[in-house]
Parts: structure tokens; C-alpha cells; sequence
């Protein structure tokens, strides 16, 4: 909105030529985006008490959670909403990058809200099932990421940190490649949201990350000094980073230990699916390996657990996802939720870290 009331102006009044500028435009983002997600928050969690929208527990979980059963749950909504304002204010909707990555925010968002809808009306936590949602998370991403192929700049080539010229140009596989790397986000966060504040804390740190990565990505000689691919548009999605930063930090004033309100599956699938998206997006694809370093943790705690017990009927772990086995280890619920933002921030440093090891 501001961006294209002001820009037109800027040619006859130089003071307009501040919001053409991309770093001004994330930081009024960030401010805009916390504070509406606080203000909306407040009433959002006075909503969901009202209507007696709680969050329904686990019973195969540890059992100082069933004393959260009832918290109000689908916080992801106003942080959806936030990061949709924000955009509507300070976003340039020209650039297919940021449509790209929107286009996948928006129907995980939906998938979420029909998966916590059923979870809420049956009183269960089994909502759509499992073969349900990678079916409309595939979907969503295999179009996303054809339109971005082949009505952008971004390439088929797979690039990998520490190296300097791409590895190898995937053609067509690619789709498949961003697919799996878009979903897999978007599941690996769903996994982390276990605890109060888990979840949101390396959300705003890989966030942050990205908004760093899709600047470079977006200027010409930025991205050749540090043999970045340059991507046209991508600097648009340092709007979006910036307003998931803001209404996340807005979330958190919520979500907090002990939680007032839970960010549900409307949360963890969108917020996850725009993480991926947005690494996708930028050519960081195995860099975000780094950078939601402990999205991938807890993922391959999972499957670990799962592969093991098939196999011999034995645990790794006490409880998956890992977060668990730390709290069954005696670990007190914010100690565990503090250091995994500890470890989520070391990973962030390090991804940047590889911009200058190429």
C-alpha cells in the first residue's frame, strides 16, 4: 500500500524515496507486524476461551502436558493475519518471488485451519490424516514451484554451501527437489511445536537468517561479491521475513511458558511451509539445513525412533520428538525450550558464517 502510493512520488519529492527502499520497508514490517499480532492476540485468546476452543492433549505424551488440555489453540491465525496486513501495507506484490512464497504460506495456513477445525469440533488429536496432508502439501508446493521455474529467475541448479559455482542443473527435477525440501520444512516445525515457545523461537531465528539471505539474493553486486545467485525480486521477501519475525515475537508474548495460547497446526504447517519456501526461493535449500537446524533435530528424531522400533522393537530416544526425551530425562520444560533457542541461534551464525567460506 505504501509502497505504491509513495513510489510514484519519489521522482518529484525526494522525501517519498524512503519507502522505496527495502531495509526501511522490513523494518516498518517488523514494528507493524509485533504489534498488531499483540493487539490481535489479546483478543483472539478472549475469543477462543469464549467459545471453549482448547487445545486437546496427547495421551501417549509426557503426562505434565494433560494439564494443558483446554488452552486456547490456533494462535497461527493472527500471526497469519499480522504477516498479511504488513505485507498489504509495505509489500510490492510485483515480485513473483513473493507471491511464490505467499501463494505456499497461504494454503498451508488453510490446511492447518481445517486440520485444528476437526481436532476442535471431534474433541481429538487426530484431525485430517497424515496421507491428507502431504497430498495438499505436494500439491501446493509441486505448482508453486513450477511457476517459480518457469516464470522466474530463480534456476534448476542445486547449489551447496562452501562452493562457489552450482554442483549440478536438476532440469525438471527440481519441481520434485523443492517440493520434498517445502514440505519437509513445514512438517519439521509442525514437529517442534511440542513445547510453550519451542516452535516460535527458531522460527524468528531462521527468519531472521533468511531475510539476511533473500537481501543478498536481491542485490546485483552483493550477491556476486559473495557468489550468491542473484535472484530479481528476492529482496521483496525481507518484507516477509521481517513481518513473520515481527507477529512471531507478538505470538511469543503469548505463548510464553506457561502458554496462554497454542499456535496449532494453522501455525506450524503455514509458518514451516513459508520457511521452505523461502529457502527454496533464495538457492539455500541445503543451507537451510543449517539454519533450521533444529527443525531437522527433531525431524530426524522421528523417524530415527520410528525406523529403530520397526526394526527391533527397542527405543533410541524415551520419547520422540526429541524435546521429549529431554523432558523425561528430568529437564524442566523452560530449560529445555531456553537452550533449544540457544542451539537454534548458534546454527543461525554458522549458516552466515558460510557466506564468507565459499
Amino acid at each position: 500500500m505504501l509502497f505504491y502510493l509513495f513510489h510514484p512520488l519519489k521522482s518529484d519529492y525526494a522525501l517519498f524515496n524512503f519507502f522505496s527502499y527495502i531495509t526501511v520497508r522490513s523494518a516498518m514490517a517488523f514494528v507493524i507486524s509485533t504489534i498488531l499480532s499483540i493487539v490481535l492476540g489479546k483478543y483472539f485468546i478472549i475469543f477462543m476461551k469464549k467459545k471453549q476452543f482448547g487445545q486437546t492433549i496427547r495421551e501417549l505424551g509426557p503426562k505434565s502436558h494433560l494439564k494443558k488440555a483446554g488452552t486456547p489453540t490456533m494462535g497461527g491465525a493472527f500471526i497469519f493475519i499480522s504477516v498479511i496486513f504488513t505485507l498489504l501495507v509495505c509489500g510490492n506484490f510485483s515480485s513473483k518471488i513473493l507471491n511464490f512464497c505467499l501463494f505456499i504460506y497461504t494454503s498451508y495456513f488453510f490446511l492447518g485451519l481445517f486440520d485444528d477445525y476437526l481436532k476442535i469440533l471431534k474433541k481429538n488429536s487426530d484431525g485430517i490424516s497424515a496421507k491428507g496432508k502431504l497430498l495438499w502439501q505436494f500439491a501446493t508446493a509441486s505448482i508453486a514451484s513450477y511457476f517459480l521455474v518457469t516464470t522466474t529467475s530463480v534456476s534448476t541448479e542445486l547449489y551447496l554451501p562452501f562452493f562457489k559455482s552450482p554442483v549440478i542443473d536438476m532440469g525438471w527435477f527440481y519441481i520434485i527437489f523443492a517440493s520434498v525440501v517445502i514440505v519437509g520444512s513445514s512438517n519439521a516445525v509442525n514437529l517442534t511445536d511440542g513445547l510453550d515457545g519451542l516452535a516460535i523461537g527458531p522460527v524468528m531465528t531462521s527468519s531472521t537468517v533468511l531475510c539476511i539471505l533473500a537481501y543478498l539474493a536481491g542485490h546485483t553486486a552483493l550477491s556476486t561479491y559473495l557468489y550468491i545467485p542473484y535472484a530479481s525480486g528476492s529482496g521483496e521477501l525481507c518484507i516477509l521475513a521481517s513481518s513473520v519475525v515481527g507477529a512471531s515475537l507478538g505470538f511469543l508474548w503469548y505463548n510464553s511458558y506457561p502458554a496462554e495460547i497454542f499456535m496449532g497446526d494453522v501455525g506450524s504447517l503455514s509458518l514451516g511451509g513459508a520457511l521452505g519456501a523461502m529457502a527454496v526461493a533464495t538457492k539455500n535449500e541445503f543451507l537451510f539445513v543449517i539454519i533450521g537446524g533444529i527443525f531437522v533435530i527433531e525431524a530426524l528424531s522421528v523417524i530415527i525412533q520410528v525406523g529403530y522400533f520397526k526394526m527391533t522393537k527397542k527405543r533410541v530416544f524415551k520419547m520422540a520428538p526429541i524435546h521429549h526425551h529431554f523432558e523425561l530425562l528430568g529437564w524442566s520444560e523452560p530449560k529445555v525450550i531456553v537452550r533449544f533457542w540457544i542451539v537454534s541461534i548458534l546454527f543461525a551464525l554458522i549458516a552466515l558464517a558460510t557466506l564468507k567460506m565459499r
